[in-house]
């Protein structure tokens, strides 16, 4: 079946892990056990209701305060699909929680309270999502219950988040009012609501097309690992593993090897010991080829005539995602790319994004946490990269602290010609 990977986003309390919980609960794709403990946490709690939300707020902090502070990853599946759905956190302070979760997703689901309307987290996340060119996004008009099920409610909401919406880049919009609490167009459609005509939550995410969301046209195939088997019966065997990250790999076809430049065949593709006749993304696969040519981790196999932007400047948007430190020119960094691994140097910081009016401060000589800005770095050698905005993988990039070890930035190629 297709997976879909989801991302709830929305300020604080607006209703996240409510929403989740209720869409498991609804689906029926909780445990009973797991229902008896949240039942029983609730009651201690002192809470008239059962509090679907301690489903995914899992941790002993989030459960104390109320707010989600890590992201958390649920599973369930309908007859029609299969979901991955990131809880991530609402608060200002775990904005870089927010990036990780959504950097993956196929659909980010904006939660904004009825009551409140469109408020600067709101804005911030939706620019986000946009940022990291999530597909699709849903906003989710939510706690309709409280504002008594009022369509003037809702459409104040939607109308101020479509004028904000305007000026970012979102390819496709959908607006649902929800009551995640009690469940009105969650799982099932309301009849609380009769002057709402759309469709429910989970319908609309069983039915959201989204064969068009992975880059089908340029190969790209980043090499993880040469699987060369120790043992009599597969001496032969070489096979190059790793995951597709762009285009469809075919038996037959011909492909490159960047940087070495060298071309051979595809003669077979294997997975999990089964030869298949093609492989898309994202399916990790291994890939025999008709040469023994010298191929070795952070290699990229692409098409003789198509192949991704090999160079060692690069412009980008970063998120810096450490705190107590700051990013500024001539700090000294290990770049991830895919499976390619360098040193680099800040040389130039452009502008901090402002992402509540999008102003750019080009006066600005540092980013701290959480904050958003343009930078073109020099590395030490050569990326094979897209620009993210053509291809979601070999467009970005992690920063390392070459100290500690820790990431400290995620960043997206913005252009590639510095």
């Amino acid at each position: 079946m297709e997976l879909l990977r989801l991302a709830t986003a929305g300020s604080v309390d607006d209703g996240k892990s409510t929403l989740i919980g209720r869409l498991l609960y609804d689906s029926k794709s909780i445990f009973e056990d797991q229902l008896e403990a949240v039942e029983r946490t609730s009651r201690d709690q002192g809470a008239e209701y059962t509090n679907l939300a301690l489903l995914t707020d899992g941790l002993r902090a989030e459960r104390e305060q109320g707010i989600t502070i890590d992201v958390a990853y649920r599973y369930f599946a309908t007859p029609k699909r299969k979901f991955i759905i990131a809880d991530t956190p609402g608060h200002i302070q775990y904005t870089r929680n927010m990036v990780t979760g959504a950097s993956t997703a196929n659909l980010t689901m904006i939660l904004v309270d009825a009551r409140n309307g469109v408020i600067e987290q709101s804005r911030r996340h939706a620019f986000l999502s946009s940022l990291l060119r999530v597909p699709h996004v849903v906003m989710l008009v939510n706690k309709m219950d409280l504002v008594d099920y009022d369509e003037a409610a809702y459409q104040k909401v939607a109308d101020d988040f479509r004028a904000f919406a305007a000026k970012l880049d979102i390819p496709d919009l959908t607006i649902i009012p929800i009551s995640a609490l009690q469940g009105d167009n969650v799982v099932h459609r309301s009849e609380n609501m009769p002057w709402y005509e759309g469709s429910s939550l989970l319908h609309h995410l069983e039915n959201i097309h989204i064969g068009s969301d992975q880059n089908l046209i340029d190969v790209r195939f980043p090499v993880q690992y040469v699987i060369r088997p120790q043992s009599d019966a597969f001496h032969d065997y070489r096979g190059y593993a790793g995951t597709v990250s762009g285009g469809t790999i075919k038996v037959g076809d011909e492909v490159m090897v960047q940087p070495s430049g060298l071309t051979s065949r595809v003669v077979g593709i294997d997975l999990f010991g089964e030869e298949l006749q093609e492989a898309h993304p994202p399916m990790s696969v291994s890939v025999r080829l008709a040469d023994d040519l010298d191929i070795s981790r952070g290699d990229m196999l692409c098409r003789p005539h198509n192949h991704p932007h090999a160079t060692q400047d690069l412009d980008a948007m970063v998120v810096w995602m450490q705190q107590g430190t700051r990013i500024q020119e001539g700090n000294r960094y290990i770049i991830k790319h895919t499976t390619r691994t360098a040193k680099t140097i800040v040389k130039d910081l452009q502008y901090r994004l402002d992402i509540n009016d999008l102003h750019r401060d080009e006066k600005t000589t540092s980013l701290g946490l959480n904050e958003i800005g343009r930078l073109t770095l020099r590395i030490t050698q050569p990326l094979f990269v897209d620009e993210y905005r053509r291809n979601r993988q070999t467009g970005s990039f992690i920063l390392i602290d070459e100290a500690s070890g820790a990431t400290v930035a995620a960043g997206m190629v913005v252009d590639t010609d510095v």
